[in-house]
């Protein structure tokens, strides 16, 4: 395939595919590179902001609320009205941008479905513009499709689940289009490439441009997305304030600036959502250094204690304070095959977690598998029987910085260090391939998951931290345990699948990564450049 003709300054390394021009189109790359020109310098000063914070950090200074902001925090002020098809999120589906995800996804029975550029998809460039393909095909009414290898056809049915896009995070690039000579950011990619080519079909439709905004760490980085928003509808025709966007809180900064954040949005925000796999982890890099903060094993992170407790319960006042929707977080079972009692077990997990959700006042909650949509669904139409909880104003929390840093208490098992091992691996292999959702020991893993497991070991390593049997955590345990388990995966996969993925590449990241003296704030960055 030919490279489109381009605008002044940009530069495409990506090899192209049938199709792709309809979304590289010169008009479409120069919005992009608009965003680029406007927006990027602020970008990486935001970035850099979190890197001196993370050095505050490391020398011993905590989080918490900032003392210039707190005019914004005692004032009473709410978020823009919310259009009517936002206004009942009782259960979100997500998951990547391939064609059968979609249409699946939209398909059921979940009031939203969020398509998922960022930790769901393997940020491969065919991944991104065909994904890209797939949702302009949805507003274009071409997303039907036949499947040659099951010999199934696809069709979108006539109530489909509300669309929102999940663009990549601040931190990372889209090494394949540059402006001037600079890779571009995939979050202004992936939102200016979607916003120029549906935001009008959407709106027409009845619907609208939303976004979901993962790993904002401050209210800096919300005000530089309400600027992106601004410039967009401007350039693209677009009614003022039609752009909403919900705010996932998935990092330890972020929850001390959620009424800041609220309010830079203000006009383009529709809520906040209880990101709480991505939280563990930004809990871990944030504080890692800290002996204070030494964490059990994962399995002991649980929402109904310590500082996810807080933060969910703080997460819902705050919101509803403000009329924003209070989102609460996945469950990432999937269903037990050939094992009805393992199923029931794990969809009564489920049931649990989402009625303690409902109870909690979230407006509603994700789920990562369509089989959990309706164990999803039944809770909150049992519990929550209007369309959200925004009159559940939480007056009875009181949640103090303090309260939000409180550690889970349990063991560290070695059992516990093997599957963060086994996990963390296995997932970055399915990430080289180009696969972001990956189903492991009846979960649905993505990328959060992953850097849990490296962040945790590489906390026990680093603070020399004691097993529940008495052995100290070192370089050598875990380079012992990621052996034997890698011995074991072989034999389990048989030799022949295993020799065939990416194994070497996994085990050596994982391995550096988790042996560095040095935090690397996302595994997903030198893994990029093994794929880019």
């Amino acid at each position: 395939m030919s490279t489109p003709a381009l605008p002044s300054g940009v530069a495409i390394t990506g090899a192209m595919a049938p199709r792709f021009e309809e979304i590289l189109t010169p008009e479409a790359l120069a919005f992009v590179a608009e965003l680029h020109r406007t927006f990027n310098a602020t970008r990486l000063a935001l970035l850099a902001k979190r890197a001196e914070r993370q050095a505050r950090f490391d020398a011993g200074e905590l989080p918490d609320f900032l003392p210039e902001t707190k005019s914004v925090r005692d004032a009473e002020w709410t978020i823009a009205p919310l259009p009517q098809d936002l206004l009942d999120r009782r259960v979100e589906i997500t998951g990547p941008v391939d064609r059968k995800m979609i249409v699946n996804a939209l398909n059921s029975g979940a009031k939203v479905f969020m398509a998922d550029f960022e930790d769901a998809s393997g940020p491969q460039w065919t991944n991104m513009i065909e994904g890209q393909i797939n949702l302009k095909d949805r507003w274009a009414g071409k997303i039907d499709f036949h499947d040659p290898s099951n010999g199934k056809d696809y069709k979108l049915g006539a109530t489909p689940a509300v669309l929102i896009i999940r663009p990549r995070g601040w931190h990372l690039p889209e090494a394949h289009v540059t402006v001037d000579g600079e890779e571009v950011s995939g979050a202004l990619f992936d939102l200016g490439l979607y916003a120029f080519h549906n935001a009008k079909a959407a709106l027409a439709q009845g619907s609208g441009p939303y976004f979901y905004l993962p790993k904002t760490e401050s209210h800096l980085e919300a005000r530089l997305w309400n600027d992106v928003f601004t410039l967009a509808e401007t350039r693209l025709g677009l009614p003022a304030n039609c752009i909403k966007g919900t705010v996932l809180i998935e990092t330890l900064p972020a929850v001390f600036e959620m009424d800041e954040i609220l309010y830079e949005l203000r006009n383009h925000v529709a809520g906040l959502n209880i990101g709480r796999w991505d939280y563990i982890f930004s809990f871990i890099k944030r504080l890692g250094k800290n002996a204070r903060f030494l964490t059990p094993d994962r399995a002991r992170m649980v929402m109904s204690e310590a500082f996810l407790k807080a933060y969910g319960a703080l997460l819902v006042k705050t919101c509803h304070r403000r009329k924003a929707f209070a989102m609460g977080g996945m469950a990432a079972q999937i269903p037990v095959k050939n094992n009805p009692e393992a199923n029931e077990a794990a969809f009564a997990k489920v049931r649990a977690d989402k009625e303690r959700e409902a109870g909690d006042g979230c407006d509603g909650t994700w789920v990562a598998h369509p089989d959990l949509v309706p164990v999803a669904m039944e809770v909150f139409n049992r519990l929550m029987p209007n369309p959200n909880q925004l009159d559940k104003l939480r007056s009875d929390v009181s949640v103090s910085r303090d309260d939000l840093l409180v550690v889970h208490q349990g063991p560290r098992t070695e059992g516990g260090l093997r599957e963060n091992i086994r996990v963390g691996v296995q997932y970055i292999e399915a990430w080289l391939r180009g696969r972001g959702a990956v189903p492991l020991y009846n979960l649905m893993e993505d990328a959060a998951t992953a850097e849990i497991s490296r962040a945790q070991i590489w906390q026990w390593i680093h603070l020399s931290a004691k097993l529940d049997d008495g052995r100290t955590v070192t370089g050598e345990l875990f380079t012992s345990l990621l052996n034997d388990e890698m011995a074991k995966l072989r034999e389990t996969l048989t030799p022949a699948v295993y020799d065939k993925g990416r194994f070497p590449e996994a085990i050596k990241l994982f391995s550096d990564m988790t042996l560095a003296d040095t935090f690397e704030e996302f595994l997903t960055l030198p893994a990029y450049r093994l794929v880019a």
